[in-house]
């Protein structure tokens, strides 16, 4: 008898269309690469980005850029993950969702490969007529190919608190590694209150600021937040009748002069000149949420150069960053009840995942098969 090689994905056939549960093919592991059953596929805001059309991508294609599954196959010349473990059928694995080209200007010149010319992520821009169609997390197998970052998660490690911030904590990893860190005894504001903004105050916690406070909504968001111990100050600017009565507050939580650093994590163009305004004189502005151009918004220059900020951008995340999350999952395990972000739909209710995921009545959707 024959074991069946086949695999369900779900795919993005036209922009604002509804998604499809298809079946396809299960190939052999690449030379150097895996097959991985995956048990698990994060629903990211950019997943509801991708499929509106807002970013320019292949279709179609398999979605799902942030994933845990349990290693199926070990193709010719793959032994170890990214920290040097041995790499064997029936690990738990995370895996990175982009491989850089290494050889365009960013890559072998700038030192920055989450700004390569011709990243190929999973997800976003692998599409089905490139081969192989199991290339993207929203399936119950992936394909992974060389040069893919994979690395094991520690044993005993939730896969729903792992999942809680797949894509949010590498790219937060990068951020406050590499970008501005959080130094010792700090006050942070954080702007937004989903993944992002849960995982830029989680790491700044650990980081040993000295107060996190956690600026945005909706209330629900909040709650969870709070209850699951990330962030001590926790203020709703999107149900607020008045914002600006809500900045006051976040401006006395900082004692009056505002935050060292403030980590715009919302995604919304209209938190930047209101972030602007929460940083002390010689303080730091980190914008991460903008990953999506959603549209221009005013600021006041004079915000900039009266309390002589440093405003920092900060895109995306490397293989590098992914393990250093993986690294930090007993710590942040240990400290915060991340699986308690986290809301499990089966794979054929993909659907009603992304529509949560829109309306915002959950924090994180995971996807499980």
């Amino acid at each position: 008898m024959t074991t069946r090689r086949t695999g369900r994905a779900v795919v993005l056939e036209e922009f604002g269309e509804p998604l499809r549960l298809r079946e396809f093919p299960l190939p052999q592991a690449p030379v150097g690469g895996l097959v991985v059953a995956c048990g698990y596929g994060g629903v990211c805001g950019t997943d509801l980005h991708l499929q509106q059309g807002h970013l320019d991508i292949p279709v179609p294609l398999t979605l799902g850029h942030e994933g845990l599954g349990v290693v199926r196959e070990v193709g010719e010349g793959t032994h170890h993950d990214a920290a040097g473990a041995p790499l064997a059928v029936g690990d738990t694995v995370m895996w990175a969702s982009s491989i850089a080209c290494g050889v365009c200007p960013p890559c072998r010149l700038h030192r920055e490969p989450t700004l390569c010319e011709r990243r190929r992520t999973y997800g976003v821009n692998r599409a089905l007529g490139d081969g192989p169609e199991l290339s993207g997390a929203w399936a119950d197998h992936i394909v992974l190919q060389p040069g893919t970052t994979v690395i094991k998660v520690p044993d005993g490690t939730d896969p729903l608190a792992a999942m809680s911030l797949a894509c949010a904590g590498p790219t937060v990893a990068h951020a406050l590694y590499e970008r501005r860190p959080v130094r010792l005894g700090e006050t942070v504001v954080v702007q937004g209150s989903g993944p992002v903004g849960l995982a830029a105050a989680a790491f700044a916690q650990l980081a040993g600021a000295a107060r996190v406070i956690v600026v945005g909504g909706p209330a629900a968001r909040l709650d969870r937040a709070r209850a699951a111990g990330i962030g001590d100050v926790h203020l709703d600017i999107a149900g607020a009748a008045d914002p600006e009565a809500v900045l006051r507050q976040v401006r006395e939580a900082t004692g009056g002069d505002g935050a060292d650093l403030v980590i715009e994590c919302a995604g919304v163009p209209a938190a930047v000149g209101q972030g602007l305004t929460l940083a002390r004189r010689g303080g730091s502005y980190l914008i991460i949420g903008q990953y999506t151009d959603a549209g221009d918004t005013l600021i006041n220059p004079h915000q900039i150069v009266h309390r002589q900020l440093d405003v920092v951008g900060s895109w995306a995340f490397t293989g590098a960053h992914l393990v250093e999350y993986v690294r930090l999952l007993p710590a942040l395990t240990a400290r915060f009840g991340l699986a308690g972000l986290v809301t499990a739909f089966p794979l054929e209710e993909h659907a009603a995942a992304l529509a949560a995921v829109a309306d915002g009545s959950v924090m994180k959707a995971v996807l499980t098969s």
